[in-house]
């Protein structure tokens, strides 16, 4: 399978490059050739499409996430301990003619750049993306940890496949075990009882932005990862768990969440975990942004967690 064909190479034009020798850009040492491929670390892969969310009735503009968050990240200035060419972009995934064959090509790209030894990042896209990145890791790790931050459970009953639905989904198909799936800064406002319901019956750990922040959202973090012994981890997070001042360029956006500060010490213990096998950032709606705030903060939460994972 040749994931080159299945994608489209990143647009040039993002790739801001440095006007100072001593203060080098992402985009001046991430790679993009496909002769690079081999030598990465890091593969960054976008979904480009909103399918998902239009399904679920949310508002459209969460296509042009995976270019606007490159467009960000190429500018910021590079940390100690990343490398040139240990990051690769893949560019955007060839979009199929719906949401299921989309899903599906998605699905074999992540699953390739796992078995090839790299590690994805993968840019949405709505958080529909959450089921073929999910899909892809189970095909070298069957057992693994599934740690979500979002405002919603995402477990609708749909029977057409949404931005809702995909964590009910790889539920129902065994793909994540309940006992390994941790749904994180949730807002019960933006949620019905009825899924909440579901996941207590399926004892999957949820724990409100209420509870995260009584416990400390570090403290919650680490101790979920010092007591679960699963060797793999799947990291997503949806933009839109983030309060609304920190990121107002999402597909649903409330005034409480996250802030930008917790999210970024939330990708530093991902980047700090050896088992930390996918990165998925989700729900960004540039059409809604302001200042490119959103699609900075993604981005400063893709080079926090490169900086610690580097370093390792």
């Amino acid at each position: 399978m040749d994931i080159f064909k299945l994608t489209a190479r990143p647009d040039s034009s993002l790739f801001s490059k440095s006007r100072d020798a001593h203060d080098k850009k992402h985009g001046d040492i991430i790679a993009c050739e496909e002769s690079d491929y081999k030598k990465c670390r890091f593969v960054i892969v976008g979904c480009p499409q909103d399918e998902g969310v239009r399904r679920n009735n949310g508002r459209p503009g969460a296509a042009e996430a995976p270019d606007k968050i490159r467009q960000e990240l190429y500018r910021i200035s590079v940390p100690a301990g990343i490398e040139s060419g240990q990051v690769f972009d893949l560019g955007n995934i060839i979009l199929g003619t719906a949401l299921e064959e989309t899903h599906q090509n998605q699905s074999d790209i992540v699953s390739k750049v796992i078995a090839d030894g790299k590690l994805p990042i993968v840019l949405g896209g709505g958080n529909d993306i959450s089921y073929p990145d999910c899909v892809a890791l189970s095909k070298s790790h069957r057992k693994f940890l599934t740690i979500n931050f979002d405002s919603h459970y995402d477990v609708r009953e749909n029977k057409q496949r949404n931005s809702g639905t995909p964590y009910r989904q790889l539920l129902e198909e065994n793909i994540i075990d309940p006992k390994n799936f941790f749904e994180l800064a949730i807002q019960p406002f933006a949620n019905s009882e009825v899924y909440l319901s579901y996941l207590e019956k399926k004892k999957v750990t949820v724990v409100t932005l209420e509870q995260l922040r009584k416990k400390g959202v570090e403290k919650t973090i680490k101790s979920i990862l010092q007591t679960n012994k699963s060797k793999a981890i799947f990291w997503g997070i949806d933009m839109d768990s983030v309060r609304s001042a920190d990121a107002p360029g999402v597909s649903a956006s409330y005034p409480t969440g996250l802030t930008a500060e917790e999210l970024l010490s939330i990708a530093a213990i991902a980047g700090s975990d050896t088992r930390s096998k996918v990165l998925e950032i989700s729900e960004v709606n540039p059409k809604f942004d302001i200042d490119g705030r959103t699609c900075k903060l993604a981005a400063l939460t893709i080079t926090t967690f490169l900086r610690n994972r580097s370093m390792l």
